[in-house]
């Protein structure tokens, strides 16, 4: 498995010889122009994780690639070739498994309607498990190898943060939704977490294909 961090929540997956790109949003340009995707996958409907901008183009350039997301984006965006995963189910891409766990968003505050958000567990044979949670930090799968582990949000403060790793438990990981933060903010959520849970983080900020 190779695993690039294009930025924000935006994830490009090396897997089973495929390539999967999750949550291409628009707090991210890293991933514009890709081609020869096999899937693109979808967390939920805000558009720092899906760009409505730029990802009609993105499909355009790869009309063979699966286009896999939460069961409400659909709602949001015209998007006629999506296929809806809903949080227990699982479909196969080829040889990977995609399957939803969780089904809500974290919550930002209370006045604010919480919609749906799946995490996505990546796995096909071989291959270490992987998991990217989207922005969702209550649903903690069993047996991922690899994490993909939000730096910040407004829907989290680092206790949350922190004790999501622990409960999670993954060996290895890198960090994630991190538009917000300066350098300042992302060294410490890095330095934190890499003390504090038993995930070792990698940083992959240079944008360069890490291989797990």
């Amino acid at each position: 498995m190779n695993i690039t961090h294009l930025g924000h929540s935006a994830v490009l997956l090396e897997v089973g010889g495929l390539r999967l790109l999750l949550d291409p949003g628009n707090f991210s340009s890293a991933w514009h122009g890709l081609a020869d995707l096999d899937a693109v996958i979808v967390t939920h409907w805000h558009p720092d994780h899906i760009d409505p901008a730029h990802v009609p183009a993105l499909l355009a350039a790869n009309p063979g690639a699966a286009l896999i997301v939460e069961p409400s984006v659909p709602d949001v965006y015209d998007l006629p070739t999506a296929r809806r995963l809903a949080a227990g189910d699982s479909v196969t891409v080829g040889p990977v498994t995609l399957t939803a766990a969780g089904g809500r968003h974290a919550i930002i505050h209370r006045d604010i309607p919480q919609i749906g958000n799946i995490g996505v567990i990546v796995e096909a044979p071989g291959e270490p498990r992987f998991y990217h949670p989207g922005d969702m930090l209550e649903t903690v799968p069993a047996g991922i190898d690899v994490a993909a582990i939000p730096a910040h949000g407004p829907w989290s403060a680092m206790k949350e943060i922190i004790d999501f790793a622990r409960a999670l438990a993954a060996p290895r990981g890198f960090l994630i939704h991190d538009g917000l933060v300066n350098e300042r903010g992302w060294d410490l959520s890095f330095g934190r977490l890499n003390e504090m849970t038993p995930t070792t983080l990698t940083d992959l900020r240079g944008g360069q294909p890490w291989a797990v």
